[in-house]
């Protein structure tokens, strides 16, 4: 099965670094969201299109996992794949490399909030349809 996933390539900034010359940590979590921006793209879709529909996809839970150090004018290569589809909420798997060496990877895991209520919510059910074509195999939906 293949699973759609969205790619960005990011070159470090100075100001993603610290005084020690890494990338500052906070920095990978918005490194997961170009990613996530770029899986939604190839889903068919934007986070703007779905704020159009009244929706939002707030995150409730992150985690990374550091392996080596990204550094000031490295090109990293970041990716995100949709991991499991509950009924209110999904996450997201990311990893970011540098060429074949992997930095980081970790997840992000994000609750269908209507933008109105403030309250969570299913998603409708051509953007749900599409969203389980594309989970791992065996992943599915599940309750909650």
């Amino acid at each position: 099965m293949n699973i759609v996933r969205g790619y960005c390539e990011y070159r470090v900034p100075y100001a993603d670094t610290d005084q020690m010359g890494m990338v500052y940590y906070g920095r990978y979590l918005s490194y997961f969201e170009r990613a996530r921006n770029e899986l939604m793209r190839a889903l068919g879709f934007t986070y703007k299109e779905m704020e159009a529909m009244g929706l939002g996809l707030p995150v409730i839970e992150a985690h990374v996992n550091y392996k080596n150090p990204a550094h000031y004018d490295d090109l990293l290569t970041i990716s995100a794949e949709l991991k499991w589809l509950k009924t209110v909420r999904l996450q997201v798997y990311c990893q970011i490399y540098r060429g074949e060496e992997l930095l980081a990877d970790g997840y992000t895991i994000h609750a269908v909030m209507d933008m109105k209520s403030k309250k969570a919510t299913r998603l409708p059910d051509k953007m749900r349809e599409l969203f389980l074509k594309n989970l791992p195999e065996k992943q599915g939906s599940l309750e909650n």
